[in-house]
């Protein structure tokens, strides 16, 4: 008799832990992460499959997207990111986008391009390059264009980097030729030695 109580108290104590353990197994595969979808748009000029890059990778349509990715859309590739519910945004051709999202709201960092909201259910917050923070409606777009305009000023004149070096080497030129025409003709050639100009 106590052995058959033994046994049915290990048996109930059995089921009782294969119980919780199983309801918290549902309960983890319930609680996913909030991922988007990728939809491309435009042509490479190689006629390859557009792409766009995810976190420095590759990505086609149809790849997920989770909150914290940076999304980068070169030329002529533009992409939109269904996050369902949340809202829906569209990345226009080079473009550089920090994206990061919940169940509720949709925020990034964009460093260069645009970002038009197409739909939202609450405003997105893009903050862009120089600091300006933009709470954004449905129809609304955030466009950085400090990067642009650097590329504009570098591809209209070259640059200003030769002017730099223009500078430099123009400078190391006429300290030569202001040492090699001072002092008399003479010219320190090294130690304590001295050279004459032989037409003196």
């Amino acid at each position: 008799m106590n052995s058959k109580t033994w046994i049915q108290k290990a048996l109930s104590t059995c089921l009782v832990a294969a119980t919780i353990a199983t309801s918290s197994m549902i309960t983890l595969a319930g609680s996913e992460r909030v991922a988007g979808e990728l939809t491309i748009s435009g042509k490479n000029f190689n006629g390859e499959t557009p792409f766009v890059k995810i976190n420095g990778e590759a990505a086609q349509n149809g790849r997920s997207i989770f909150s914290s990715s940076t999304i980068v859309t070169p030329e002529n590739v533009g992409a939109v990111i269904n996050l369902g519910k949340i809202g829906k945004i569209e990345l226009s051709p080079n473009t550089n986008l920090t994206l990061s999202f919940n169940e509720k709201s949709i925020t990034g960092n964009l460093l260069a391009g645009q970002v038009t909201v197409l739909n939202a259910a609450e405003t997105v917050t893009i903050k862009t390059i120089d600091g300006t923070t933009s709470n954004l409606a449905a129809g609304e777009s955030a466009v950085s264009t400090i990067g642009k305009a650097q590329d504009d000023d570098a591809s209209s004149d070259g640059g200003s980097g030769w002017i730099i070096w223009a500078l430099v080497l123009g400078g190391a030129a006429a300290g030569i030729v202001i040492a090699a025409t001072s002092n008399n003709n003479r010219i320190t050639v090294g130690g304590n030695s001295t050279v004459i100009s032989p037409t003196r």
